[in-house]
């Protein structure tokens, strides 16, 4: 509703995407004892029923995500699996959405350890640029989260040395300091000694 009135419209496609086989549903009807209040008939589309091999080489980053979704033999899911992190390879430029997506592909892959092994084997050209990419990035995760505990503790050294010399700190003061960067952080704390009020501080 906040949509239609945003863009001046009451035209909608719904769309679904079913990820297992099975007869599904084509309509929902919702309501309570004596009427139905909500009719909804949508556009599907059943992932297993898709055949694998006409989206392989997809320009769509979705249907490449999707792949080990789709309709295939069971001896090419080694085989699905390396098609699909490629075309995320090729696809998706920011690091931090490819690490993500790979999970996505993990997931919905679930390969077991022989066929890992057999995927390592067969491409290990996409194994090695895997290990890679994800290695990169945790390591910058890492590197990331030091600043931020450093980060934190010079809130906390602050914040208590204020304390000590000027008594309770308002709320709205102590949200100031969490939200300031650490050159600021190092100014405020060498302003402490000299200062004789909160405000002289900040």
């Amino acid at each position: 509703m906040d949509l239609s009135e945003l863009y001046n419209t009451d035209r909608v496609v719904p769309a679904v995407v079913f990820l297992r086989k099975g007869s599904n549903q084509t309509q929902l009807t919702l309501g309570g004892d004596s009427l139905n209040y909500l009719e909804f008939r949508f556009l599907f589309c059943s992932l297993p029923e898709l055949p694998y091999e006409e989206y392989r080489d997809s320009e769509n980053i979705v249907a490449l995500l999707n792949l080990p979704n789709m309709n295939y033999k069971l001896e090419d899911r080694v085989d699905v699996y390396a098609h699909a992190l490629r075309g995320l390879r090729d696809k998706e430029p920011r690091l931090d959405k490819f690490v993500k997506y790979i999970d996505f592909i993990d997931i919905y892959a679930n390969l077991d350890k022989k066929e890992l092994e057999l995927f390592y084997q067969k491409y290990p050209e996409e194994g090695e640029i895997m290990t890679t990419f994800v290695e990169r990035y945790r390591n910058e995760g890492k590197q990331e989260g030091m600043q931020e505990g450093m980060q934190k503790g010079e809130v906390q050294v602050l914040i208590r040395q204020l304390s000590q010399k000027f008594g309770k700190i308002p709320e709205d003061k102590r949200r100031k300091i969490e939200s300031a960067d650490s050159e600021t952080l190092l100014k405020w704390s060498e302003r402490v000694l000299t200062a004789n009020s909160l405000d002289e501080v900040l």
